[in-house]
């Protein structure tokens, strides 16, 4: 079962997410769909955060760790729960999944009031958040969809 999104490209629509009790948003017009967690099967030698690949409506999809790739606790290894889903992502002609704790709420953000990310995450050459919003209650972490697609 899925839900198909509509895609804009609107770039102040935004899908929110969370991963390990933090909350992240993607840009709407990179969303292909969002599904349910399914068997993902596990590719060996693949990268750490990668979990491995689903066939979506035959066509096979890679499926990153949401928690690993952006390098969270990733205590839950194994669990995925109810609310759990896979967000598909397209970007430059290829779809990946992102495995993921819950989704959240459709956002629409101004331009303006996105700020640089914490100054830790530069660190990380490859970090797939590119800002941060602050909204009343707590921020949301902006992700950069070509950073997050590398596979």
């Amino acid at each position: 079962m899925s839900a198909v999104i509509r895609q804009s490209r609107d770039d102040s629509a935004w899908l929110a997410f969370v991963l390990a009790a933090q909350r992240y948003a993607i840009t709407l017009h990179a969303v292909r769909e969002v599904i349910r967690g399914g068997d993902v099967t596990p590719v060996p030698g693949a990268p750490r955060d990668v979990l491995g690949i689903v066939n979506l409506r035959g066509q096979i999809v890679a499926v990153l760790d949401g928690r690993r790739r952006f390098g969270l606790d990733d205590a839950a290894e194994g669990e995925f729960s109810e609310s759990g889903r896979i967000i598909v992502l397209e970007n430059e002609g290829g779809v990946v999944g992102m495995r993921i704790d819950a989704i959240g709420d459709m956002l629409q953000l101004d331009v303006a009031d996105i700020a640089l990310p914490p100054p830790g995450r530069a660190v990380r050459r490859d970090d797939p958040v590119s800002g941060v919003v602050t909204r009343d209650d707590g921020f949301v972490a902006l992700v950069d969809v070509q950073r997050l697609c590398r596979v």
